[in-house]
């Protein structure tokens, strides 16, 4: 098997590369924005031309969500017209694409936590991006996986969990908001399942479509950054408690609006493919690889 990934600096990317380099059986190309424009259709082309993968690994992603509410057009170049480069060319040699995406294609108004086949109603402009892409994916590639996720973290590049330590070496209390819910989800185990898709999918034509993978228990931000300085203090990453106050979203205003609900229904995953989701509060135990 032959895997091509575009996005090899974000937060799955590097995880990816970290994992696959141990896998005897495959062979991969990982492309970051300096070497793969996923924007630009004719470099998507000439590359996956030449490489000639099975499948497709996107996680490039405009991910600023906020700025992303006066750069439109950035974001949707990025995660609207390059996932569509990339399903087009995995089309056009028979691949398959396994392509990221995001809670925030939903509004976040449900009490229960969203299936695959729940209504998508973004409220911002990074969500809109991101449901754009998922579309062109689709329309693009028949053989497509598309994997929803939530409340990313790891080692790697800009997270909730480095910034919550990083305030905490300078702050003697935060407030935190506890209104909003979710799944934490460590990259390293978004690269595992992508690995375990990849493999089936090779043997199994029956599985494409839309999955959600994200972690549990679901909780809110503030009982995350309380978990997070607990095992900080734990590890001596911290050496002394910080205050954790619960605020609303009320109270943390920002440009796009956040989904108060961001809990996903990972039961389809689990039965196709036997994954089971992310257990945010093993990760953590590694907690000094994130400060």
């Amino acid at each position: 098997m032959k895997i091509l990934i575009a996005g090899k600096n974000g937060q799955v990317g590097r995880c990816l590369v970290n994992l696959l380099e141990a896998q005897t059986e495959l062979t991969f190309l990982a492309l970051g924005r300096e070497e793969l424009d996923i924007a630009d259709r004719i470099q998507v082309d000439k590359i996956v031309s030449e490489f000639q993968p099975n499948i497709i690994i996107n996680a490039a992603a405009y991910t600023a969500v906020d700025k992303a509410e006066q750069e439109s057009e950035l974001a949707n170049a990025i995660n609207r017209d390059g996932p569509h480069n990339l399903a087009h060319a995995a089309n056009n040699i028979n691949a398959a694409i396994i392509h990221i995406s995001t809670d925030y294609v939903f509004n976040g108004d449900s009490i229960e936590s969203y299936t695959e086949s729940d209504t998508t109603a973004p409220q911002g402009e990074y969500g809109r991006s991101k449901l754009a892409g998922e579309q062109a994916v689709a329309q693009a590639c028949p053989k497509h996986i598309i994997l929803r996720t939530a409340w990313v973290f790891g080692e790697h590049g800009n997270n909730f969990v480095k910034t919550m330590l990083r305030l905490a070496k300078t702050r003697e209390s935060l407030g935190v908001v506890a209104d909003q819910f979710g799944g934490p989800t460590y990259a390293g185990d978004i690269a595992n399942a992508i690995l375990t898709i990849s493999k089936q999918i090779a043997r199994d034509s029956h599985v494409y479509g839309i999955y959600h993978f994200s972690g549990f228990p679901h909780v809110n931000w503030h009982t995350f950054a309380e978990k997070i300085f607990e095992i900080a203090l734990e590890q001596n990453v911290l050496v002394q408690p910080i205050q954790v106050n619960p605020i609303t979203t009320l109270d943390y205003p920002t440009p796009a609006k956040r989904p108060a609900n961001s809990r996903l229904n990972c039961d389809k995953i689990h039965n196709a493919f036997g994954i089971k989701q992310s257990d945010w509060q093993a990760a953590l135990v590694r907690i000094k690889e994130y400060s």
